[in-house]
């Protein structure tokens, strides 16, 4: 019976990294297309403490993040020993370039956001979901 191959933990977390902090951003730039941005936290123009759609943006780019690298570790492992199936493969591919698609989209069209808003905004969600990944990662590594 052959032996089963994984990759190196350090391969699977930077790529679990990875692909957290893109699908991370790509929900920051859709979501700020919709209304959910985290420039709204640097907003003094409105009364509320923090605005809803900030403090729903938050949430959304953590959970993507760390959702992100838990999977991307979990396939990374069973890759290797080829127990993801072909379909499978084909569908997370096929997802993945949709909403990296989408959010080109959303990233290409005019801001209403100020600049500086939203550099800031855009630096939170890059720090948050790479945080997230990394955390998502080393959890999925842990388990495995």
């Amino acid at each position: 019976m052959a032996e089963t191959i994984y990759f190196p933990r350090h391969l699977i977390l930077a790529g679990a990294m990875i692909t957290g902090v893109l699908l991370a951003l790509a929900v920051h730039m859709l979501g700020a297309r919709f209304g959910l941005d985290l420039g709204g936290l640097w907003r003094s123009d409105t009364p509320e403490f923090m605005p809803a759609g900030a403090a729903i943006a938050w949430w959304l780019i953590a959970t993507v993040g760390f959702c992100g690298g838990y999977f991307t570790a979990t396939l990374m492992h069973s890759a290797a020993s080829g127990q993801i199936p072909r379909r499978m493969r084909q569908f997370l591919i096929a997802v993945g370039v949709l909403v990296l698609a989408g959010a080109g989209e959303a990233a290409s069209a005019p801001s209403p956001i100020q600049t500086i808003s939203a550099v800031a905004a855009g630096l939170a969600a890059l720090c948050l979901g790479a945080a997230m990944a990394f955390c998502g990662a080393h959890f999925a590594l842990r388990k495995a």
